[in-house]
């Protein structure tokens, strides 16, 4: 992976983290996610207009509707996971599923093949993010059965992640990634606003957290902008899971900030994800 791509997802990884903590502490995360969301699109599109001078060409049209599509239900599950279970817990499993899906999707979609070290360092990643879900105890029965609270919410974000992230790898070679972005985040706001348009509600988080709905605007789309340009300089799979480094942070976030506990246990297993995402820094 080369030094360029690694950096734009290094930071990228500890950017989303940040936002996604900003999500958890959300009232309503979802209300939260969309605003944030909106907020960024209208900074974006006037950024992009110069991209589109010439329409946009017919071959992106499919990858941008696809993904479109694909990152409404992302936010949609992201926001219900959020809501529902603690982020140390949540955040792994979400983002961890897409490091095991990708290089499969990406093997039978795009014929992409790992090298062996890259190979080792995907197994590590999804190892280390196995053993953090084990320490948050989100493999554990709970009394009233079932798994930790926010699982299944998580492992929906965590496919609708693998699935974008194919379809995006493509996307971005039909079409500058700014202008991508942009387009998308409009239209996950008009497929998202039907199921936050409860007035009251928008007005209520607006008023308890809008600085730093503020600030998660600055950085959600941002971060994900930084990935589309590492797509076009490596393969799908190794973007991926350089980028899951944001779950050694969400480990230090949930741990420290919120309090979650196992701090030890958990950052024992965020080494591995480290281990794993040096092999794929190292990879070709």
């Amino acid at each position: 992976m080369s030094g360029t791509a690694l950096a734009l997802v290094l930071t990228a990884a500890l950017v989303h983290s940040g936002w996604n903590a900003l999500a958890k502490r959300a009232g309503n995360p979802l209300a939260f996610l969309w605003s944030s969301v909106t907020l960024a699109t209208l900074i974006f599109l006037p950024l992009s207009a110069g991209f589109l001078r010439d329409g946009l060409p017919a071959s992106a049209v499919p990858y941008v509707i696809g993904t479109i599509v694909i990152h409404a239900a992302y936010f949609y599950a992201l926001g219900r996971a959020l809501g529902s279970g603690d982020f140390s817990l949540v955040y792994p499993i979400a983002r961890g599923l897409g490091v095991g899906l990708v290089p499969v999707g990406a093997l039978l979609w795009l014929g992409e093949r790992l090298s062996p070290l890259g190979a080792t360092g995907v197994g590590l990643v999804v190892i280390g993010i196995v053993l953090a879900n084990v320490a948050a105890g989100g493999f554990r029965r709970q009394p009233g059965g079932g798994v930790g609270k926010g699982t299944g919410w998580a492992v929906v974000t965590g496919v609708t992640i693998a699935t974008y992230s194919l379809v995006d790898k493509v996307g971005v070679t039909t079409l500058h990634p700014l202008p991508y972005l942009a387009l998308m985040g409009a239209g996950i706001s008009v497929l998202l606003l039907p199921s936050v348009w409860r007035a009251a509600a928008l007005r209520h988080e607006w008023r308890i957290n809008w600085p730093t709905i503020l600030v998660a605007a600055c950085l959600n789309l941002t971060s994900y902008l930084l990935v589309l340009f590492a797509f076009r300089l490596s393969k799908a799979a190794y973007v991926v899971a350089a980028r899951e480094t944001s779950i050694v942070f969400s480990v230090l976030i949930g741990g420290i900030w919120f309090g979650e506990g196992r701090l030890a246990r958990r950052l024992a297993a965020a080494g591995v994800v480290l281990a794993g995402v040096a092999c794929v820094a190292l990879a070709r």
